[in-house]
C-alpha cells in the first residue's frame, strides 16, 4: 500500500478498493457529481485520508506540466498581519507568473477542500497551525510540494519563519533592567509555534533573573481578547506593571482600555506587542513592540516553493528572518530607538 515518499502515488483504484466501492462510486464522490450516500461518501474520504490520496492530475502536473498556480492554507485572514503576508507573497508570485489560490481553515478539518487544491495547484504553502501535522505529513507523503510559514520544521518540507525567542527575550529583560518585576506575557503559548517561542523568550528573561514566570494569560490574539484582559485589571487588587502581549492587536485595545480608564501607561503599566504594525506607530503613547518582516516572510515562502516545484533545489531548507526590537514611549523609551534582535 502507497504510504511513503519513495512509494507510487496513490490511485483512485487503490483508493476504491480500500473503500470496497467501484470505480464511479469513488469517482462521484472526490468530483462532487452526482448522488452519492453518505456511508459511501465517509467510507471515500477515510480510504483517501489514509493513503494519502492526491487526484492523478495533480501528480500530472509535477511530473509533465504545471498549473502555474500555488495554494496557500492559512487559519485566517483577520488582522494586518496576513494582509501584509499576502501582499508579499502575492507581489513575488504575480512577478514570476504564478496564481495563488488561497483555503482559510478557521480550525475546521479540510480533508476534502484540502485534496482538491492540491489537484489545481503546482505546492502548497501552509501557515502556522492551518492544518495539523498529519495533514501536512500526508500531502508530504503524497509528494506534493509544501512550504511552512511560522511552523516547526518538518523533514522533507521547507520551512519560513521569525526569529521570536531571541528578541522576547531581549524585550522582557529590558523592562527587567528598568525596575519592572511583575510582568505578565498575554496570549496563549497553545496556538501557535510563534507563540510559543515568544513566551520561551519571555521565560527566559525571568528564569536569567531567578524569577519563576507567571502562567500567561492565555487568550486570543484580537482586539477583544485585549479588551477583556484590561478590563479584568481594572477590577484586580493587584496588577501587573507590564503587560508583554503576543500581538499589537491585543496590546493596542489593552493599550486603549487602560488609558481610557484613567491608569497611565507607562507611569502604572508597561504595555508592549508584537508585529509593529502601522497603528503601533501612531498611538500615543507610541507602542513598545517587535517588528517582524511580514511581507519578506511571503515573499520567501512564494520562492521558497518555485525553487522546489521546478526542482532548482531538491533539499529542503529552513530560513529564519531577523526581527527588530522598536522601543516607544509605551515602555519609557523615547521614539525612534530600534535595535536589531540576534537570529538563532
Amino acid at each position: 500500500m502507497p504510504s511513503g515518499p519513495t512509494s507510487r502515488p496513490a490511485t483512485i483504484y487503490d483508493v476504491a478498493a480500500l473503500a470496497k466501492l467501484s470505480i464511479a462510486t469513488v469517482s462521484r464522490v472526490l468530483q462532487g457529481t452526482g448522488p452519492v450516500s453518505e456511508r459511501a461518501r465517509t467510507r471515500v474520504d477515510q480510504a483517501a485520508h489514509e493513503l494519502n490520496y492526491v487526484p492523478l492530475r495533480a501528480a500530472r502536473s509535477l511530473a509533465v506540466q504545471r498549473h502555474e498556480a500555488h495554494g496557500l492554507v492559512l487559519p485566517d485572514l483577520a488582522g494586518p498581519f496576513y494582509g501584509d503576508l499576502l501582499m508579499g507573497y502575492e507581489r513575488w508570485a504575480g512577478e514570476h507568473g504564478q496564481s495563488v489560490i488561497i483555503t482559510v481553515t478557521k480550525g475546521e478539518d479540510h480533508s476534502r477542500s484540502l485534496r482538491d487544491l492540491a489537484s489545481r495547484v503546482d505546492g502548497i504553502v501552509v501557515h502556522g497551525n492551518a492544518l495539523d501535522l498529519a495533514a501536512v505529513q500526508g500531502m508530504r507523503k503524497a509528494r506534493v510540494p509544501v512550504v511552512l510559514i511560522a511552523h516547526p520544521p518538518v523533514i522533507g518540507c521547507d520551512s519560513v519563519r521569525s526569529e521570536s525567542a531571541g528578541s522576547a527575550e531581549q524585550l522582557t529583560t529590558r523592562l527587567l533592567d528598568h525596575g519592572r518585576e511583575n510582568l505578565l506575557f498575554v496570549g496563549d503559548p497553545a496556538s501557535s509555534y510563534d507563540v510559543s517561542e515568544r513566551y520561551a523568550g519571555f521565560s527566559a528573561a525571568l528564569r536569567n533573573r531567578n524569577l519563576e514566570p507567571p502562567e500567561p494569560e492565555r487568550v486570543p490574539l484580537t482586539e477583544e481578547a485585549g479588551t477583556e484582559v484590561a478590563q479584568k485589571l481594572l477590577s484586580a487588587t493587584k496588577r501587573p506593571d507590564s503587560l508583554v502581549c503576543a500581538n499589537d492587536e491585543l496590546a493596542l485595545a489593552a493599550l486603549k482600555t487602560l488609558r481610557a480608564a484613567g491608569v497611565a501607561v507607562p507611569g502604572d503599566i508597561v504595555v508592549t506587542g508584537w508585529d509593529d504594525v502601522m497603528a503601533a506607530r501612531y498611538v500615543s503613547p507610541g507602542l513598545t513592540t517587535v517588528r517582524q518582516p511580514m511581507a519578506e516572510l511571503g515573499r520567501l515562502a512564494a520562492q521558497r516553493l518555485h525553487e522546489r516545484i521546478t526542482g532548482e533545489r531538491t533539499r529542503a531548507r529552513n530560513d529564519v528572518l531577523a526581527t527588530q526590537l522598536v522601543l516607544r514611549s509605551s515602555c519609557g523609551t523615547g521614539p525612534g530607538e530600534a535595535v536589531t534582535a540576534v537570529t538563532d
